[in-house]
């Protein structure tokens, strides 16, 4: 075999192992339109403290970050997911991402807690997002709002998953009244023990290469779900304390998982806060159910808070919209509006731009009357 047939071989070789991870014609055109590519193409499949596990479909190993990444924006660091290209155990370049799932950083939703001010990448290049929550006293279906907004809005695929669904006895009034706010969003219940359930989310990763990625509250079962997709015990997972009802929270890394079936899932440690970090539709699609309504207001511009003629205030009057929908609803318009204007004002102008508000509410309410 001449050197010409070597080479060849070797990158037809390369690329079956890379697209066993994901690598597809959208990152090989990132890849050619580099002016200067250095280093070879592999996956980010965890992360650590000062450091990431990068794998190219065969071996695995630790790589650290350029000091030029280093100094640049925060969204282009490395985040589990990302496609890099690696020279001597050294990340130099992150690939143009598809996707990323990215909130505003722990700690934003303090004084000014509309305007996070750092992005966190949780990860990249998504195909779905499972959200899950536990049936026991993990659940919170505001929570699950959330999580569904700040996929939507980062242009993703939530798919939600009530674990311990054989810790209930009415386990339908659970979905119904997840399926009551996520509208268009697959719900699945799973018990410890059911193979079925299980099932339906293996096949999610049914049609070629996908990527998922886990996310909510710790002792919510995320780590006890990935050892029964994977078939064994990757991830330690506390029992289920009796006191609580809650698992005990195990994971504190995010890590890239390839399951029996070809597909790929990041688990992540819990999350504490659900901020926003980008603007953009996610509460048009979670919220369509008060979008639809909205269309019937007096009102083009109704913000539903006081106006005659609202349609959605209406609904919440006869009992077809909660008040507490509603007011999640005008919650996150409101952090999302923060998160569009962030970029060129600053957190205490947006404050006092939002009490200005505020005062101009009050007297409207004054002048025509709480409803």
């Amino acid at each position: 075999m001449n050197k010409e047939s070597s080479v060849e071989n070797y990158k037809n070789n390369l690329l079956s192992h890379l697209s066993s991870l994901g690598w597809s014609n959208f990152f090989q055109s990132a890849l050619v339109a580099l002016k200067s590519p250095v280093g070879v193409p592999a996956r980010v499949s965890g992360a650590r403290k000062n450091s990431f596990l990068v794998t190219d479909g065969r071996d695995e190993w630790l790589t650290t970050v350029s000091g030029r990444l280093l100094h640049q924006d925060v969204e282009l660091f490395p985040a589990v997911g990302d496609w890099v290209l690696v020279k001597d155990s050294v990340i130099t370049t992150v690939l143009l991402r598809q996707n990323s799932l990215s909130r505003g950083a722990s700690g934003g939703r303090g004084k000014h807690m509309d305007a996070a001010r750092q992005q966190q990448v949780i990860a990249a290049n998504l195909d779905i997002v499972f959200i899950v929550c536990g049936l026991d006293n993990d659940f919170n279906v505001r929570r699950i709002e959330r999580y569904i907004t700040l996929i939507y809005n980062c242009g993703l695929t939530p798919v939600v998953l009530l674990t311990k669904a054989d810790t209930q006895d009415s386990l339908e009034d659970f979905v119904y009244e997840v399926e009551s706010v996520a509208f268009g969003v697959p719900v699945h219940a799973l018990g410890f023990h059911d193979e079925s359930s299980l099932q339906e989310v293996q096949a999610y990763f049914a049609d070629g290469v996908k990527t998922a990625a886990m996310i909510g509250s710790s002792g919510a079962g995320k780590s006890t779900l990935l050892n029964r997709l994977v078939g064994k015990e990757l991830q330690r997972t506390g029992d289920v304390s009796a006191a609580v009802m809650k698992g005990r929270h195990t994971t504190t890394e995010r890590d890239l998982i390839t399951l029996p079936n070809g597909g790929l899932l990041i688990d992540n440690p819990g999350i504490r806060e659900i901020a926003f970090w980008e603007s953009g539709d996610g509460v048009s699609s979670s919220f369509a159910d008060i979008e639809e309504l909205a269309t019937g207001c007096r009102f083009f511009d109704c913000s539903h808070t006081s106006e005659p003629g609202c349609n959605v205030l209406s609904a919440v009057q006869s009992g077809e919209l909660s008040e507490e929908r509603l007011a999640s609803y005008h919650k996150m318009k409101r952090e999302l509006w923060y998160a569009s204007e962030r970029q060129h004002k600053t957190a205490d102008r947006l404050e006092k731009e939002r009490w200005k508000e505020v005062a101009m509410y009050a007297r409207s309410i004054k002048k025509h009357g709480k409803r």
